[in-house]
Parts: C-alpha cells; structure tokens; sequence
C-alpha cells in the first residue's frame, strides 16, 4: 500500500484509502486554514462495504494508507435471492454480490452486460459501471399536440423496465443514452 502525503488528500476526490483497516473512498475534500492555526482536510468518507458516510479531519502530520484495489472485469448472468451473479470473462469463475453493495446500480443491469466489480483484498466492495449507458425504449406515450411549453417530458420505460423523464420526441424502440447515477436522460444514442 503506498502513503499518500496531505497534499494528496486534499485532490483526493474519488481516491480509494484504508483508514482504521477499513476501505473509504473520499467524496470530498476540502482545504481549511485559519489564522494562526495549521492547515487541516476536511473530508465525507464513504465506507465501501457499508455506503455509510463520515466525517474526518486530517492534520497536516497525517498519513494514509492508498488502498490496494484491483479492477475486474465482469459479465453479468442472473439475480438469485437478493444477491448478484457475475463471472469473469478470463476464469470463467462465478461471483455473488450481495445486493447492499450494489444499491442503485441494480435497476441498469441487464443480462449479459460488462461492468467492473472492485476488489479490496480480495473481496467484492463496489461495481463500476459506465456513467453513460444506452438502453432501447419499451414503452413512450405519444405527446400530446400543444403541449409544447419549454423543457416538456413525458415518463418511458427502458429495458430492465426503469421508468424515466424524457423529451416528447422520444419514440418506443429508439435507443437512448442514459446516466447510471442520476438515472436522467441524456441524448439518443
């Protein structure tokens, strides 16, 4: 594991580190001086394996442990009883992960997908799954004529039947881009 220093803290946004033995990756980090005092980061950490947030505060005599992570690719096979099904593509070797760990992310999947799952000594702690993801419409109502007001939406329904906003011109069986973290519609694809 490598040491980051306190300047690194403090760009660390996104980095992975292991505080107290357990796996944080820092949601943000923000530089603090006051007058006559020494700089400190404050920082939200989110836990891993447990999505809880915290807060800590690193003096500028603190060390942290950068984690050692390793990124595995995956194809994604079946839901069974709250837990997950991936398999590497090189071992052909089955994962379960537990649906906690994947929270939101679960109403993306689809059969067959590429997504990365992140290991922290050897053990499932997150999924990587691209910001922009493209998915064929199922279901859009047509817009009604005049109503046309700016910035109008209509609710679709996408593959793994996601319901989402998106613009009147929306029509079923076209293919839309889509963010994974807000669930908002971006663009055709």
């Amino acid at each position: 594991m490598a040491t980051l220093p306190f300047n690194d803290i403090r760009k660390g946004k996104g980095k992975i580190i292991v505080l107290d033995g357990e796996p944080y990756i820092i949601a943000s980090a923000e530089f603090l001086r006051k007058q006559q005092r020494r700089p400190v980061i404050h920082t939200i950490l989110k836990h891993l394996k447990t999505n809880q947030t915290k807060e800590h505060t690193f003096q500028q005599s603190d060390k942290v442990e950068e984690a050692d992570i390793e990124h595995s690719p995956h194809q994604y096979l079946y839901q069974e009883g709250g837990k997950y099904v991936f398999m590497n593509g090189q071992t052909y070797e089955q994962v379960e992960i537990p649906s906690d760990i994947i929270g939101d992310l679960a109403r993306f999947l689809l059969e067959g997908q590429e997504v990365n799952i992140v290991l922290f000594e050897g053990t499932a702690v997150s999924l990587d799954m691209p910001i922009k993801i493209d998915r064929k419409v199922i279901e859009a109502p047509e817009g009604v004529r005049g109503d046309t007001s700016s910035n109008v939406t209509k609710e679709i329904v996408i593959e793994g039947g996601v319901r989402l906003r998106a613009p009147l011109f929306i029509k079923e069986g076209e293919l839309i881009r889509i963010d994974s973290r807000t669930g908002d519609y971006l663009e055709r694809a």
